[in-house]
C-alpha cells in the first residue's frame, strides 16, 4: 500500500507468512520506531550494534533494510498532533516484524497508553520477557546466576482492557446502580469502577504459546502465576484453564506437579514438562529465594507487569531487560523501560534493553547467530568494566562511557 509519510526502503523484501510460518529472505525489511525521550539515543546505538553483528555473522550475505515508522511525539509532529497514526498500524501489520523505543504515556489523564493501544489493536496477546544474568553485572542477589527464566504475560485482558468508569460520571452511576441493585454488590459511594475480564480464549492461547516455547527450547517447567485464592473467577479461572489447555493439547509432553510427586516421586521423567502454579505474592518471594526452580512463567496481565520488572531488578535492572509483544505472527519488540525525558539527547543511558530486544527479534526471524554474537560481546564488555552510568556507579574500577561509547565498545568486542 502507499503511505503518506512512511517511506519503505527501495531494496529488501517484506516478511511473509506461509503455512503458518514466517518466510524471511536474506534481505528482510524490518520496521523501527525511534521512540520518545531517550529513544533516539538508544535507537541509534542499538542499530549500530545490530547492523555490525549482522555483518559479522554473515559477511555481507544477509542485511536488514530498515523502515522508519512513527508513533508518539515524533508522529504528533508529522501527523498534525496524531500520536497513533493509522498508517503506522497498517505498516506494522504489513512488515510483520518491528521494534520500537519507549513511548510517552501520561499518568492519570491525557491520551491512552500507546503501548496498550498497539497491543490491543494488533492483538499482540503475549508479552514475552526473558530474564538472564550476565557475569559481572551489578545485582542485589547473592546468586543472580540462578535467575534464568522467561515470562509470558497475557497482554490484552485483565485491568489493561481499559474498561473503567470515572467517579462522578453518568456511566459510573449507571454501573454502580446496576451492581448494587441487580448484583448485590457493596462498595463505597463515588468509587471509580473498573472491569477485569479474563477469558478462556485469552488465557489458553497465552499458555499455549508458553508451553510451545518450553517444548521448542527444552525447558523443564511452565509455572502458572495467579491470585486465584482471592479472585477465584478471573485469576483462579486462568489457572484452571491453563491446566486444561496443557492436558487437552500437550498431554504427551506435560505432566502436572501433582503427578510429578504422586507417580514419579518428584523426579521429572526425561522429556516431560512440569506444569505447576504459584500464587502471585508468593511467586515474588520465590523468585528471590529459589529462582532456579522456574524456567517458563505464564501469567495474567497485571501480575506479569509487576513480576517481570521485579525479575529484571535481580539481574541488573530495566536498563538491560528486553521484551516483545507477539501475536500469532506479528511481533513488535520493545525497550521495556520508560522514556526518561530528563536524559533525552544527553547520550547517557544504557541502550541494552532495546539492544537485547533486537536480539530477541533476530531470534524470532531465525537469525540466531546475531543474538549469540551480541550476548558474547556484551559479556566481554561487562567484564572489561566498560559501562554506562547506571552500572558504573555500582562497580569499582569501572570506565563510564556514553550511550554511543558503549555501542563502540560492544562493536569492538563482536
Amino acid at each position: 500500500m502507499s503511505y503518506q509519510h512512511i517511506q519503505m526502503p527501495t531494496s529488501g523484501d517484506k516478511i511473509t507468512i506461509q503455512n503458518d510460518k514466517l518466510v524471511v529472505t536474506d534481505n528482510p525489511i524490518l520496521g523501527f520506531v525511534e521512540g520518545d525521550g531517550i529513544g533516539p539515543d538508544i535507537t541509534r546505538a542499538a542499530m549500530r550494534v545490530w547492523n555490525a553483528a549482522v555483518e559479522k555473522a554473515y559477511g555481507g550475505k544477509r542485511k536488514v533494510h530498515w523502515a522508519e515508522l512513527f508513533l508518539g511525539e515524533k508522529a504528533a509532529g508529522i501527523y498534525d498532533g496524531d500520536y497513533f497514526p493509522a498508517e503506522t498500524l497498517e505498516a506494522v501489520k504489513e512488515l510483520v516484524v518491528s521494534i520500537k523505543g519507549p513511548l510517552t504515556t501520561p499518568i492519570g489523564g491525557g491520551f491512552r497508553s500507546l503501548n496498550v493501544s498497539l497491543r490491543q489493536d494488533l492483538d499482540l496477546y503475549a508479552c514475552v520477557r526473558p530474564v538472564d544474568y550476565f557475569d559481572g553485572v551489578p545485582s542485589p542477589m547473592k546468586r543472580p546466576e540462578d535467575v534464568h527464566a522467561i515470562l509470558f504475560r497475557e497482554n490484552t485482558e485483565d485491568v489493561y482492557a481499559g474498561i473503567e468508569y470515572e467517579s462522578g460520571t453518568p456511566e459510573n452511576a449507571k454501573l454502580a446502580k446496576f451492581l448494587r441493585e441487580e448484583m448485590g454488590a457493596d462498595f463505597f459511594e463515588d468509587a471509580g469502577l473498573g472491569i477485569k475480564p479474563i477469558s478462556p480464549f485469552g488465557s489458553k492461547r497465552l499458555v499455549r504459546k508458553a508451553i510451545q516455547y518450553a517444548i521448542d527450547n527444552n525447558k523443564d517447567s511452565v509455572t502458572l502465576v495467579h491470585k486465584g485464592n482471592i479472585q477465584k473467577f478471573t485469576e483462579g479461572a486462568f489457572r484452571k484453564w491453563g491446566y486444561e489447555l496443557a492436558a487437552e493439547e500437550f498431554g504427551e509432553e506435560t505432566i502436572t506437579e501433582a503427578e510429578l510427586w504422586d507417580k514419579y516421586d518428584g523426579k521429572r521423567p526425561e522429556g516431560k514438562i512440569v506444569i505447576k502454579d504459584r500464587i502471585a505474592d508468593i511467586m515474588f518471594q520465590l523468585m528471590q529465594l529459589r529462582p532456579a526452580e522456574f524456567s517458563v512463567i505464564a501469567t495474567t496481565n497485571l501480575n506479569g507487569d509487576y513480576l517481570s520488572d521485579a525479575m529484571a531488578a535481580e539481574v541488573g535492572g530495566m536498563g538491560i531487560a528486553p521484551g516483545a509483544n507477539i501475536a500469532d505472527h506479528i511481533a513488535v519488540f520493545e525497550a521495556t523501560h520508560g522514556t526518561a525525558p530528563k536524559y533525552a539527547n544527553l547520550d547517557k543511558v544504557n541502550p541494552s534493553s532495546l539492544m537485547f530486544s533486537g536480539s530477541m527479534m533476530f531470534d524470532y526471524i531465525g537469525w540466531k547467530e546475531v543474538s549469540a554474537l551480541i550476548a558474547d560481546a556484551f559479556g566481554k564488555t561487562i567484564k572489561q568494566k566498560i559501562v554506562t552510568y547506571d552500572f558504573a556507579r555500582q562497580m569499582e574500577g569501572a570506565t563510564e562511557v556514553s550511550t554511543s561509547g558503549f555501542a563502540d565498545a560492544l562493536i569492538a568486542n563482536l
